[in-house]
């Protein structure tokens, strides 16, 4: 039986992820214009992002910076309790600890931690419910946080990191975040290639997948939902009006069944639009669905072949030694 490991569920969900780019105006353009989020507010160095039914004021942080990469990955805590004890399992695993960082336009004071690939991770209990700032944003639905135009994301999904070894990156989630593992890819070799982890119901909310470009602590993509496939059909057109580069899809994964379209905005970091339909894992004894090696070289859902590019991209971009 797979015990869980969170049995009072510390963690609520997936706040937030701030992302890095060297090229803010061109970034924040694709996220509002194209992609459909929508700004909350802006400071000196980021731009307050979300999708039009996240409830917090802030899903994506995104960050003037050097380079490009995640900057931090935010989850709210269940209570103010909860948020205690996890701070005192974090602070007794002997993970790296950062400690109380004050908190932003979005959320009150965090406690910030490290994975041991160089990820850095937040939990917060205070944050800053979403407000339409004018009266076009209002939903017509009391029930609908704002008003959505065209074909948008409606929510925050999942954040995807890259890790030298999965199973060491396993091994920190489940102790930290208490996370369960919902499918997972076994290697040939004995190395797990990927696990997909949730804190709550949802199918996942957070994946880790092998890194195979040399670097540490980078991204593999973030990802928003949408209600349906077809928003997704919709938003290639989106995309390929506004030039942006289709990487791969729409298609389906095999791995969690979503419905899958990946592109690069204009620094260069992987989005994904994804939509799960109304798959959850409500089994608290839930078992870890397994895929070998041989089963994932068939390719995804319906046959397509992950190109090369997904294994091998990921940001920033890791500096090739001459």
């Amino acid at each position: 039986m797979n015990e869980p490991t969170n049995p009072s569920f510390d963690i609520a969900h997936l706040g937030h992820v701030e992302m890095y780019t060297d090229r803010f105006e061109e970034s924040l353009d694709f996220f509002t214009r194209v992609y459909g989020l929508k700004l909350s507010g802006q400071d000196d160095n980021s731009a307050y992002l979300r999708a039009w039914d996240d409830y917090e004021f802030c899903t994506l942080k995104l960050t003037r910076h050097h380079a490009t990469g995640v900057g931090h990955v935010g989850y709210r805590a269940s209570s103010p309790e909860a948020l205690e004890r996890r701070v005192k399992i974090i602070e007794a695993s002997g993970y790296p600890v950062t400690g109380w960082v004050e908190g932003d336009m979005s959320h009150g004071p965090a406690f910030r931690f490290s994975d041991p690939f160089g990820h850095d991770f937040e939990i917060y209990w205070e944050t800053r419910w979403y407000e339409p700032q004018e009266e076009a944003e209002r939903a017509a639905l009391k029930n609908t946080a704002s008003a959505f135009t065209g074909a948008p994301p409606r929510r925050i999904d999942h954040v995807n990191l890259l890790a030298e070894d999965v199973s060491v990156f396993r091994d920190f989630m489940l102790t930290c975040l208490g996370s369960r593992i919902t499918e997972l890819i076994q290697l040939d070799n004995g190395r797990i290639g990927g696990c997909w982890f949730t804190v709550n119901n949802k199918t996942y909310d957070l994946a880790c997948t092998e890194e195979h470009g040399g670097g540490m602590g980078r991204l593999h993509h973030v990802t928003y939902a949408t209600d349906q496939r077809e928003d997704i059909l919709r938003a290639a057109d989106i995309f390929l009006q506004n030039g942006v580069h289709i990487e791969t899809g729409p298609h389906k994964h095999a791995i969690q069944g979503t419905f899958f379209l990946y592109v690069w905005e204009p620094a260069g970091n992987r989005v994904e639009l994804a939509n799960a339909g109304a798959r959850l894992v409500l089994a608290p004894d839930w078992e870890p669905v397994v895929w070998t090696e041989a089963e994932r070289k068939k390719g995804q859902a319906w046959g397509l072949k992950t190109i090369e590019t997904f294994h091998t991209h990921g940001t920033p971009p890791v500096e090739k030694k001459g």
